[in-house]
C-alpha cells in the first residue's frame, strides 16, 4: 500500500476535485461534463450540504474522493450519512485509496455523531463490494431499493 493521506475538501480544491467527479460520473455511464461538475461540487461545498473527502497520494495529487451528504434515520430517530459517491483514479486503484476514503468518512462519521453510514453501488461493481465487506460494511438483505424520477 502506497501512502496516501486524506483531508476535508475546500473550495481550493475545486478543479481537482470537480475532474474527479467528471471521471466518476463518467465510470457510471454519464457524459463528460466539466462544467457541470465543478458547478454541482461547488454548490455542494458552498451551501454546506456534503462533506467531500479527498485522498492524496505521496505527491499530493488527488486521486479519489468520497461524499457524505447528512440524512436521518427515522426509525433510530438518529442523524446519518450517506456515502453517496466514491471514486479512485484508475491508476491508484488496488493501492489503499478507497480503504482510505472510507476510514476516513467512518472517523468524520464518528466526529459528527452520526448513527451510522449507508451507501449503494452497482451490482456489477464486485471489487467494490469485496472492499465494503473487508472493511465490515454489511450488505442489506432484507430491503430492497426503489428510485422514481420525477
Amino acid at each position: 500500500m502506497s501512502h496516501v493521506s486524506t483531508r476535508i475538501a475546500t473550495l481550493s480544491d475545486l478543479d481537482c476535485l470537480a475532474a474527479l467527479f467528471d471521471a466518476y460520473r463518467q465510470f457510471y455511464k454519464q457524459e463528460t461534463d466539466p462544467a457541470l461538475c465543478k458547478n454541482f461540487v461547488q454548490a455542494r461545498i458552498q451551501k454546506g450540504e456534503s462533506v467531500v473527502v479527498l485522498a492524496l497520494n505521496e505527491a499530493q495529487k488527488a486521486v479519489g474522493f468520497c461524499q457524505l451528504y447528512p440524512s436521518f434515520c427515522s426509525v433510530e430517530a438518529k442523524p446519518i450519512y450517506s456515502l453517496y459517491d466514491l471514486f479512485v483514479s484508475t491508476e491508484s486503484r488496488l493501492t489503499g485509496v478507497g480503504k482510505a476514503l472510507l476510514l476516513a468518512a467512518e472517523k468524520i462519521a464518528i466526529q459528527n455523531g452520526m448513527a451510522r453510514m449507508d451507501l449503494t453501488t452497482a451490482k456489477t461493481n464486485a471489487p467494490a463490494q469485496a472492499m465494503y465487506e473487508s472493511m465490515g460494511w454489511v450488505k442489506d438483505e432484507i430491503f430492497y431499493t426503489y428510485s422514481k424520477s420525477v
